[in-house]
C-alpha cells in the first residue's frame, strides 16, 4: 500500500502495488467504524455490496474493473484498476475542453451506460467525479465508477429511492421525493447535465443562483444559458443537450437515441474510440514530462487526485450482443 489519492466520508483510496508483479491499482478502503456512526449505516453496507455485485457482474472497456475484494473485521477492501488520469471533473475544472474531445469522451459515456441499462442496471448517480480517465493524454479511454448508488433491476423495476448527487438529480426525484417511481430515464437527465458541463465549462443549475431555488431550476428544465460560453458550440452538440435535458421523462432522449444523434455520427471519433476501447493500453508519460505538465509551484501534487485504471480487459464483453458472459 502506499500514498492515499482520493478520500470521502467512509474512507479513501489509496495507490497499491500487486508484491508479485508490482502492478499499480487503486484501493477503496471502507470504514465499518464510520458506517456505525451513521443512522443508515445499513443502507450504506448493503451499498458497498452492491457496487461489489455490478463490478463482478459487468465487462465493458468503459466501466471501472475490479481486481479483488476483502471484507475484514474493520474495513470493506476494494481493490480497482488504477486510472492515471484521474476524475473528468478536474479536468473540466483546470481548462475548457475542445467540442471534439467531448464528443470523444461523452460518446464512451453514453455507450456505458446503454450496456448498463441492457443489463438491468441503473448508475443513478452519474457525474463528473464518476467519470474517470485512463491517461492524461487529450484522447483516452474513460471508465464509470462509484457503482453505491446504482439499483439492480428487472425490465419493468421503478425506484423510489431519493438517491443522487443534487445538482445532477433529475426533476422526477426532486418531485417525488423518492415516494414516487421513476425508471432508467434519471440517467439520461445526469447524462444532459454531464455533456453541458463538458461543452460550456459550467453547470446548468446551481446554488449560487439565488434568484430560484435549485429544486425550482431542475424541476421546470431553467438551466443557466450564457450565450458567451456557447458561443463556439455548435448547434448539434447544443441540441443533444436540449433533448436530453427534458423535465417529461418520457419525451427525454434514450441512450438509444441519443447514439443516434446527428453529433455522434462521426466515423473519426468512432474509429477514434474504438482503438481506444479495445486495442490500446495507455502507458504513462515520462515522470519529469508527467509533472512538468501538469504541476506548477504554486499548485497540489496532481498524483493525490488520481482515481481508479486502464489496463483494461475486454474479454467477457461482445459487441454485437453487449452483454456480459457471466451473468
Amino acid at each position: 500500500m502506499s500514498k492515499t489519492i482520493g478520500s470521502g466520508a467512509c474512507g479513501e483510496v489509496k495507490l497499491a502495488f500487486e508484491k508479485s508483479t508490482c502492478k499499480k491499482v487503486a484501493v477503496k478502503i471502507i470504514s465499518k467504524k464510520k458506517f456505525s456512526l451513521s443512522s443508515s449505516s445499513l443502507d450504506q453496507s448493503m451499498s458497498v455490496h452492491t457496487e461489489i455485485e455490478i463490478l463482478k457482474k459487468t465487462s465493458h472497456p468503459c466501466l471501472i474493473k475490479i481486481e479483488d475484494f476483502i471484507d475484514s473485521d474493520d474495513y470493506f477492501y476494494i481493490v480497482l484498476e488504477l486510472m492515471e488520469g484521474g476524475e473528468l471533473f478536474e479536468k473540466v475544472a483546470k481548462s475548457r475542453l475542445k467540442e471534439s474531445t467531448v464528443k470523444l469522451y461523452f460518446y464512451q459515456i453514453v455507450t456505458a451506460v446503454q450496456y448498463l441499462h441492457d443489463n438491468g442496471i441503473i448508475h443513478r448517480d452519474l457525474k463528473l467525479e464518476n467519470v474517470l480517465l485512463s491517461s492524461v493524454n487529450e484522447e483516452c479511454c474513460i471508465k464509470i465508477t462509484d457503482f453505491g448508488q446504482s439499483k439492480i433491476l428487472g425490465e419493468t423495476s421503478l425506484m423510489r429511492t431519493l438517491c443522487g448527487t443534487p445538482t445532477y438529480l433529475a426533476p422526477e426525484v426532486l418531485n417525488t421525493a423518492g415516494t414516487g417511481g421513476y425508471s432508467r430515464a434519471v440517467d439520461y437527465w445526469s447524462l444532459g447535465v454531464i455533456l453541458f458541463v463538458c461543452l460550456s465549462g459550467y453547470p446548468p443549475f446551481s446554488e449560487s443562483n439565488c434568484n430560484i431555488p435549485l429544486k425550482d431550476q431542475i424541476t421546470g428544465g431553467l438551466y443557466n444559458f450564457i450565450p458567451a460560453a456557447w458561443e463556439h458550440v455548435s448547434q448539434p452538440a447544443l441540441d443533444l443537450v436540449k433533448k436530453l435535458l427534458v423535465v417529461d421523462p418520457e419525451k427525454r432522449l434514450t441512450t438509444k437515441k441519443a447514439l443516434e444523434h446527428p453529433w455522434l455520427q462521426d466515423d473519426e471519433m468512432k474509429s477514434i474510440t474504438e482503438r481506444l476501447m479495445y486495442d490500446i493500453v495507455h502507458p504513462m508519460p515520462p515522470p519529469s514530462q508527467h509533472f512538468m505538465s501538469r504541476k506548477r509551484g504554486h499548485e497540489v501534487d496532481p498524483d493525490a487526485s488520481t482515481s481508479t485504471s486502464s489496463d483494461t480487459s475486454t474479454t467477457q464483453y461482445d459487441k454485437r450482443t453487449k452483454k456480459v458472459t457471466n451473468l
